[in-house]
């Protein structure tokens, strides 16, 4: 009964160990996004195959300024932190962002960013890639 007994209770005392601390009292989590398609509706694509690149880049557009029309080959996403920032889809679909707004970017179809405000636009972009691929390609039409 011995043998029994003392596996029972170092069972329990390592449940107990393991138990999840709670989260300290001070910390917050905030979902800024979680999405399945970008900010157009379309549905996101499946990852590509290769070794997997992370890529993040702080971006900042002046005043004013409108940058070339691109496509992204790698699904993205941002959080505006300064500024503003209007993104326009080659079908004429546009979003408007403010500070502290996050989209989930398009993949595969041409758009353009510009900054309409009066201060420079700074973007976090999280670009889920491969090795290899680049974040953005430029349209060349």
């Amino acid at each position: 009964m011995k043998t029994t007994v003392i596996p029972f209770f170092l069972m329990l005392a390592t449940l107990w160990s393991c138990k999840e601390e709670p989260v300290a009292e001070t910390t917050e989590i905030v979902t800024l996004m979680e999405a399945t398609t970008s900010w157009d509706g379309a549905a996101l694509p499946p990852y590509p195959e290769g070794d997997p690149k992370i890529t993040i880049l702080k971006i900042t557009i002046p005043p004013g300024t409108e940058l070339a029309p691109h496509i992204h080959p790698v699904i993205n996403s941002g959080v505006l932190l300064k500024g503003e920032l209007t993104v326009t889809s080659e079908q004429g679909k546009t979003v408007s962002l403010k500070a502290g707004d996050a989209l989930v970017e398009l993949v595969h179809t041409v758009h353009y960013g510009k900054n309409e405000g009066s201060v420079p636009a700074e973007i976090i972009v999280f670009y889920a890639g491969t090795e290899g691929t680049p974040t953005a390609i430029l349209d060349k039409e």
